[in-house]
């Protein structure tokens, strides 16, 4: 993590001369499927506000919402058992940096971010585990990193995300930590912006 912040941070000193247009606003919106770290399907949507900070970097706040099906992992139990879908909602401040010269509308870039996510609660359905007095995944808030990397071609947008959000306790009624539900996800993400000047200079 840390060596991929220093390469971005490396990249955008040598960005002056670059394309797109310093001191622009843009507005982009993204959606498209969540995968949950070891098992479940979900979706997410993302809007995302940007100042274009130089020609080829710009700056952000993303404001997204996943629903996830997660698995949850018993301590005790071998198997692994499907909570419900919860919507997890997140405000993350972002870094891009592009990699494009003005000659061209292609524009692959690199990102990260770190923000504060905040998970809902999830319902186990527990009709078919035995013996076990099980709870239910309260609602709590964790910090975590965010990366990713994609392209943009004119205003549209594609790109892949990972999201380093740390595991939640499950507890049972007792409050005794009975095992954990994966929050980590991978995001394909498809949309388009709005603003921001344009990428082809000439």
């Amino acid at each position: 993590m840390k060596k991929l912040l220093t390469l971005i941070i490396l990249l955008g000193i040598g960005a002056a001369s670059y394309a797109q247009q310093a001191g622009k606003f843009r507005m982009g919106l993204e959606l498209g499927p969540a995968i949950p770290k070891d098992g479940g399907i979900g979706a997410l949507v993302n809007i995302e506000p940007k100042i274009n900070v130089g020609d080829n970097m710009n700056v952000g706040i993303r404001f997204g919402v996943a629903g996830l099906a997660k698995n949850v992992t018993y301590y005790d139990i071998t198997e692994d058992y499907e909570g419900e879908v919860s919507g997890n909602v997140s405000i993350t401040g972002t870094f891009d940096y592009y990699f494009n010269n003005g000659g061209s509308n292609f524009a692959p870039y690199i990102g990260a971010g770190f923000g504060y996510y905040g998970l809902s609660s999830v319902e186990i359905d527990a009709s078919n585990i035995d013996d076990v007095d099980v709870g239910n995944l309260e609602a709590n808030f964790k910090w975590a990193p965010m990366v990713r990397a994609g392209i943009e071609l004119g205003k549209f947008r594609m790109g892949a995300e990972y999201n380093f959000i740390p595991n939640s306790d499950l507890q049972n009624t007792s409050g005794q930590v009975i095992g954990e539900a994966i929050n980590q996800y991978f995001g394909f993400t498809f949309g388009f912006y709005v603003g921001g000047g344009r990428w082809r200079k000439n």
